[in-house]
């Protein structure tokens, strides 16, 4: 039996579920680069522009337990051929016919296919690599995710500089794009190389033998009455919102900061904005290296209060500050927010005592927030201003820091003393 384990594992494998890590990330993260191009493109109210986060977050709120139940029925190499088939679909039908209604559709065609992946690649990274390596390798998809998110807003900076843009000596990959992209529109040009990246990792996949994932207690969907079960405790509910406040902020920050910094301060969105987008991520996966650090010093409440406070601060200083201080300032909330997820996400798992797989999905629902917060903003940026509507991200970033207060965890993380034993 043991041998059997070995020879499932294979560095191969570990190295194509990471690469699913970053592909996750690089379709997901982008949204809030593109943001400005595609509300000049349609005209969009603010309102309109924040239900195009909604069209994608919300799938995850309508397949992330579904999901769970197809993945123990079909297995995990069926859903993830389904999952980018998905997003195969989604990015080609809009590039191929790039109106406002198929752009909505397309989004949340590529959101259900984002959110199946969610649930198949941790319990396939740890069969993968090894139980003994699943931290390690956990910490490295989180990097590569990173990563992802930094690099996405890049891809599009080139793209629109180079696909019918400034830069007008082009060729190969972008001369072959312009073909393909309307000419005011070459933001357009990110769904066609969504669309090769989904059909690679399709080819990869058919061509893949994945090893046989036996689901852990909490890794497993549950059943109705697992479910039941646990909207009884008020726990539960308390963390569901939680995931809820810390996705719309997380998106609220990212997604409307580059038409911030356009609107209130006449930076280039297509260039500078989307540096801004990527240096938010770039610096959230820094912060995540310098949490790992401090977990193992302080309680996590206290953590999760500190780093709640300085995004509080950053998030001040980026919708009141100069030109300057605001373009420093919200990256440095992508910083500071870095330790909330996984604080809340393991205060949650350790606050009950079963049904962890079931818990586990209804948390995953709570990711619908980046879908609701953004509505939110929209609509008060329309009736009032952008700026008043982003002031709303601090009432979730209000419930984030109450977690720190509240959360009773059955056991707490653990500490090293940097103290000598004896000393007083």
């Amino acid at each position: 039996m043991e041998n059997t384990k070995k020879t499932e594992r294979s560095y191969f494998k570990v190295g194509l579920v990471i690469l699913i890590f970053f592909v996750i990330s690089f379709l997901t993260n982008i949204l809030g680069a593109l943001n400005p191009s595609v509300s000049d493109s349609y005209s969009l109210t603010k309102t309109m522009a924040g239900f195009l986060p909604f069209s994608f977050f919300i799938a995850y709120g309508v397949m992330s337990i579904p999901s769970g139940f197809l993945v123990e029925k079909y297995k995990e190499k069926i859903m993830l051929l389904v999952a980018f088939i998905l997003a195969l679909l989604g990015s080609i039908l809009f590039a191929h016919f790039p109106e406002f209604r198929v752009y909505v559709i397309s989004l949340f065609t590529i959101g259900a296919g984002m959110a199946m992946l969610q649930v198949i690649i941790n319990p396939l990274l740890r069969v993968a690599g090894g139980e003994e390596n699943f931290a390690f390798f956990s910490v490295m998809a989180q990097l590569v995710f990173g990563l992802a998110s930094f690099v996405s807003p890049k891809m599009y900076s080139w793209l629109v500089v180079n696909v019918h843009g400034e830069n007008t000596d082009v060729n190969g990959l972008a001369k072959l794009l312009m073909k393909y992209t309307p000419v005011d529109m070459s933001w357009v040009s990110v769904y066609w190389v969504f669309a090769v990246i989904s059909l690679a990792m399709v080819f990869l996949i058919l061509v893949t033998k994945f090893p046989k994932v036996e689901l852990k207690e909490d890794e497993k969907v549950g059943t109705k009455e697992s479910y039941f079960d646990l909207f009884k405790n008020k726990y539960v509910i308390l963390f569901f919102l939680g995931i809820f406040a810390y996705v719309g902020t997380e998106q609220g920050v990212s997604y409307w900061m580059s038409q911030f910094l356009s609107d209130y301060h006449g930076l280039d969105y297509e260039t500078v904005g989307a540096d801004a987008v990527a240096n938010f991520w770039g610096l959230m996966t820094l912060g995540g290296i310098l949490g790992l650090v401090l977990l193992k010093l302080f309680d996590s409440k206290l953590i999760l209060r500190w780093f709640t406070l300085a995004s509080m601060i950053s998030l001040v200083l980026a919708l009141f500050g100069t030109k300057t201080l605001s373009l420093f300032a919200f990256p440095a909330i992508g910083f500071f927010m870095s330790v909330m997820y996984p604080i809340i996400i393991s205060l949650a798992l350790n606050s009950v005592d079963k049904h962890h797989g079931s818990f586990a999905g209804i948390l995953m629902t709570g990711i619908m927030g980046g879908a609701v917060v953004q509505l939110l903003i929209g609509g008060l940026a329309d009736i009032i201003s952008l700026k008043v509507g982003m002031l709303f991200i601090f009432i979730t970033l209000s419930y984030i820091f109450s977690i720190g207060v509240w959360a009773k965890p059955l056991v707490s993380n653990k500490t090293i003393s940097l103290r000598k034993k004896g000393n007083n």
